[in-house]
């Protein structure tokens, strides 16, 4: 098997990957703001760096997945106003800041669970590393990177710049951030119009605010995650993931930050997934096309045609590699869905072949099917190409279905191949892309509300409440579900 190379961001090279401890991984990757409501664009970062996670445990390594979750800090962008989401969003909801923190944080875990990620090893939040934060802006500041003005602190990007590469991870040039920097919050206090912000003084009405040297006042956006992964990943780890949009300024930031707390580059390995489209347009409220995970799967949205499955999403997502473009469409997402019920009922159908002992009746066919399972271990080698092993199974998929239909004889293929066609079925499909067979979920649902029924019906009987009891069997009956009563006193369904 080749070994794994993955395309780092910060070299711009497709590079063998190896682990800085021989057997462990250390990967953080950018968690979801809870301000809100997670949607389609933020499923592809989370879905693709689960198959990342889940490929390293794969290969036999022990992974430590730091994923956090930002609940308070400054958010200074280029192009954005300066403004904490948390505060501004608890105000427009009438929540305490922690409610609607834990209210968004519940739903994006809900969301995580429905599309079968794995959860991270740690789950860091903003607001439980203050006392980090400031002790990391400390020793910015000592070293002569960052300056307090009103009791905010701001990180000196052209002082950096002058003895760092700064902009090396998103191809920015320092001359050129000058130019195309807005007037943002507090730009009149900064020596240059690129320093961002490290902490900010809190205004009288805000109410996320904590006690530091430089005042009251909340943390930057950036220096988060750059407290929280050296915290739990060490000054040097391996893997650092996110969407492309975080290039700049967050991780860009987040390599100034941590060069000059811990004089290393944070991540040897910076991997970064491409954006989502929706029908060829960039997802923004202004074309109303942003579509929030829960309106993606019960279909109320008025861009959608239905309602579209985890499953199908997942998918639909790992359909692409994840550093291409990936346009969302009606189309799309249906053709997605054939396709993963085509495969999946193949994959039925491989578990009940066997093969035959001796050797195969058709060696070219059993050469090829070796070869295409091969394939599959290279694609995955060769930067995570999940949209190659799926390719790989899509053309495994009519053999299997031949010898089902007994079209292709039984015997073509040996017992090993059949066997190992069906441990490489399960392994990417289940336990490396993180698919699922929904059919069965949904079964194991469907039986959990009919357990139900049966106990308060049978709660209902003891106490003589007949009309409850036939009120349950004939509502059932009425949606087609026959409930019938057997003589040990158990009850059976057909449907």
């Amino acid at each position: 098997m080749s070994e794994l190379k993955v395309v780092n961001s910060y070299s711009r090279q497709k590079e063998v990957f190896t682990a800085l401890t021989p057997g462990h991984v250390g990967m953080y990757v950018c968690g979801p703001t809870v301000s809100g409501e997670s949607h389609l664009g933020h499923a592809r970062p989370f879905i693709t760096f689960d198959v990342v996670y889940r490929y390293l445990l794969h290969l036999g390594y022990k992974v430590r997945y730091v994923r956090n979750i930002t609940d308070a800090g400054h958010f200074e962008e280029e192009g954005r106003e300066a403004v904490d989401k948390i505060a501004d969003k608890a105000v427009l909801e009438k929540l305490e800041p922690m409610e609607l923190v834990q209210k968004y944080t519940n739903l994006f875990h809900w969301a995580m669970k429905e599309f079968n990620n794995l959860e991270p090893s740690i789950e860091p939040t903003a607001t439980g590393h203050i006392v980090e934060q400031i002790e990391m802006i400390k020793k910015i500041i000592e070293a002569g990177y960052a300056y307090e003005k009103n009791g905010s602190v701001y990180f000196n990007v052209k002082k950096y710049a002058e003895n760092y590469p700064y902009g090396k991870l998103s191809g920015r040039v320092i001359d050129d951030l000058l130019e195309t920097t807005r007037d943002l919050s507090g730009q009149d206090e900064k020596l240059n119009k690129q320093d961002f912000a490290l902490w900010k003084a809190a205004p009288p009405q805000h109410i996320m605010r904590w006690n530091s040297p430089w005042g009251e006042g909340f943390p930057g956006w950036h220096i988060e995650c750059s407290a929280m992964s050296t915290k739990y990943l060490g000054k040097e780890f391996d893997i650092h993931g996110g969407g492309m949009d975080l290039q700049f300024p967050h991780h860009e930031s987040e390599i100034a930050q941590s060069t000059i707390c811990n004089h290393h580059t944070p991540a040897r390995y910076w991997l970064h997934n491409n954006m989502i489209t929706i029908n060829g347009k960039k997802m923004g409220k202004s074309y109303n096309n942003v579509i929030k995970l829960t309106e993606l799967f019960s279909g109320n949205h008025e861009i959608l045609e239905q309602a579209y499955s985890p499953m199908t999403v997942r998918f639909f997502i790992l359909q692409t590699h994840y550093r291409s473009t990936l346009d969302f469409s009606n189309e799309a997402l249906q053709a997605a869905e054939k396709g993963f019920k085509r495969i999946w009922e193949s994959y039925d159908n491989l578990k009940k072949l066997e093969g035959t002992a001796v050797t195969a009746a058709n060696p070219e066919l059993d050469e090829k099917v070796n070869k295409l399972l091969a394939d599959m271990d290279n694609s995955m080698n060769d930067d995570f190409n999940t949209a190659r092993v799926l390719a790989d199974m899509f053309e495994l998929v009519p053999t299997i279905n031949s010898i089902k239909d007994k079209h292709i004889n039984a015997n073509a293929l040996s017992t090993a191949t059949i066997e190992k066609l069906k441990t490489y079925f399960h392994t990417y499909l289940e336990e490396v892309l993180g698919l699922r067979n929904e059919k069965e979920q949904n079964d194991d649902k469907l039986k959990g509300v009919l357990d139900l029924l049966v106990e308060i019906r049978k709660e209902a009987r003891s106490k003589k409440d007949y009309a409850t009891s036939d009120k349950i069997r004939n509502q059932l009956a009425g949606i087609g579900i026959q409930m019938k009563d057997e003589k040990d006193g158990t009850v059976s369904f057909s449907y």
